[in-house]
């Protein structure tokens, strides 16, 4: 226990100002999320463009596609938070829950995108990036694009994503060095837990 409380410490000394940066970026963008605040895109922004860098640099593959997955969607996101309808004060998209045919559909859409991220890793692992973690980096990966797609539609589930999302993304970015960002998502995985009860309730209130 004491070998990784010492690695984190040494990790989070060694942290460069872009990580940093969007690690910040990150728990603020989740807690605007949690708020149902429109900010919480122009943070997941700086975010997302930043981690592109550092999930190159770091071998996570899957993880650099996810975060410009992220870039495109946080911008039509922004565009349907915004959207209002014909009163020009009732906000179209309303926080609801998804019915069976849409937990399908999300299950359908992580199961695709994890086997052609995992064939596509592997493949990556043994021509010119040895240090990948097909596997795992797999499976945080098409966790991260389903809770995304599901966010941009202000669905409760998306925060269920969301948690599995950050579980296996601490082990991950911690292995490749990142301390910091590791530290970052044990934060996320907690705000996500109350991103749910608050997505929840909001949902609730809605149907009455």
């Amino acid at each position: 226990m004491s070998d990784i409380l010492h690695a984190i410490y040494t990790g989070l000394l060694q942290t460069g100002w872009v990580e940093a940066v969007a690690v910040i970026a990150g728990i603020a963008s989740v807690w605007y999320s949690k708020k149902e605040n429109i900010l919480v895109f122009p943070t997941g922004l700086i975010n997302t463009v930043f981690y592109i860098y550092l999930s190159y640099k770091g071998h996570l593959l899957g993880e650099a596609s996810v975060n410009l997955y992220y870039t495109i969607m946080s911008c039509y996101g922004w565009y349907l938070w915004t959207r209002k309808k014909e009163d020009h004060q009732t906000l179209v998209l309303q926080i609801t829950h998804s019915s069976k045919k849409e937990w399908l559909q999300q299950l359908g859409f992580f199961t695709l995108f994890y086997i052609v991220i995992y064939v596509a890793l592997s493949y990556a692992k043994t021509a010119f990036a040895p240090e990948a973690i097909p596997w795992a980096d797999a499976f945080a990966s098409a966790t991260a694009y389903t809770g995304m797609w599901l966010m941009a539609k202000k669905k409760v589930e998306s925060w269920i994503w969301w948690i599995l999302t950050n579980m296996a993304s601490i082990p991950l970015y911690f292995i490749k060095g990142y301390a910091f960002t590791s530290v970052q998502f044990i934060v996320l995985l907690i705000l996500a837990f109350a991103g749910l009860q608050s997505w929840r309730q909001k949902a609730n209130l809605s149907k009455k």
